[in-house]
């Protein structure tokens, strides 16, 4: 079967987290279909590495890097006018940009009472202040264009059933699923549906942040990742590249009439019953 193809030549994406195993996959076939993308990460000499590996995998690929923190507004906002001094104000906003904390996830054998707040507060400030800042910064330029524009967040499986261990990443996706839909209704009343909002909530998916967590060594799973094959009944993780066609088909025109929902990526793990 043929791969959705969408022609982005007059997008100007700014993607937050764009450099992460998920967020590299899906930045990677914005540029293959002519789109000029500006990754936003903290750690500059990853993302330089990263835009290396796509200038080098596609011919003519129109990507930039910034270093940014995602939870610091005046750095956004310094973000925002470099980009538009030099390339214009952005279309689309993706914000990739999130993750956990060791000292935020409860192991089984732990003291759930004597978790420490600092981690949780990094966890939540990461995954919804990194989302709902770029939104008010970006947001905003984006609002004055007179076209289309859309903002597109990266929610998570664990927003709509929480996952033991990861108390913190789950409460602050779910927050991200309730701000996408308030941010889509008050965008769409106040600019007549110019600027549409949607998040994709993927499965699991190796990254390099859960591979030990979810596989051994040999590649045979762990604990915890049988349990999610066991859950998930397609009976396999996903492969970044399948995050692509969901991205590609909220950013065409065939998803003009859609705004304030998520989409699941995750081989049916939502809607399993167990039995």
């Amino acid at each position: 079967m043929a791969k959705l193809s969408l022609d982005l030549s007059d997008e100007l994406i700014v993607f937050t987290g764009g450099a992460g195993t998920l967020g590299s996959a899906m930045a990677q076939r914005l540029l293959a279909c002519g789109a000029r993308v500006i990754l936003l990460s903290r750690n500059q000499e990853k993302l330089e590495q990263v835009a290396a590996d796509f200038r080098n995998a596609i011919a003519g690929a129109q990507v930039e890097t910034l270093a940014t923190n995602v939870t610091d507004q005046a750095a956004l906002e310094n973000a925002l006018q470099q980009i538009q001094q030099n390339w214009g104000t952005p279309t689309t906003l993706i914000n990739a940009a999130g993750g956990n904390q060791a000292g935020a996830t409860v192991m089984p054998a732990a003291d759930l009472f004597a978790t420490e707040p600092a981690a949780w507060r990094k966890v939540i400030d990461l995954n919804l202040m990194g989302t709902i800042l770029p939104s008010i910064v970006f947001g905003g330029a984006m609002a004055a264009l007179d076209r289309p524009t859309q903002i597109i967040n990266i929610s998570s499986m664990a927003a709509a059933r929480p996952l033991t261990r990861v108390g913190g990443y789950a409460a602050s996706k779910a927050a991200v699923d309730s701000f996408t839909a308030w941010l889509a209704i008050e965008l769409a009343q106040r600019y007549e549906g110019r600027i549409r909002v949607n998040a994709i909530a993927p499965g699991f998916f190796i990254a390099e942040q859960n591979r030990a967590l979810l596989t051994n060594p040999d590649g045979s799973y762990t604990q915890r990742g049988q349990q999610v094959i066991d859950q998930t009944p397609m009976k396999r993780f996903g492969e970044p590249e399948e995050l692509q066609g969901v991205l590609l088909w909220l950013l065409s025109e065939d998803a003009a009439f859609v705004t304030g929902t998520v989409i699941a990526v995750d081989g049916g793990f939502g809607c399993f019953a167990g039995v």
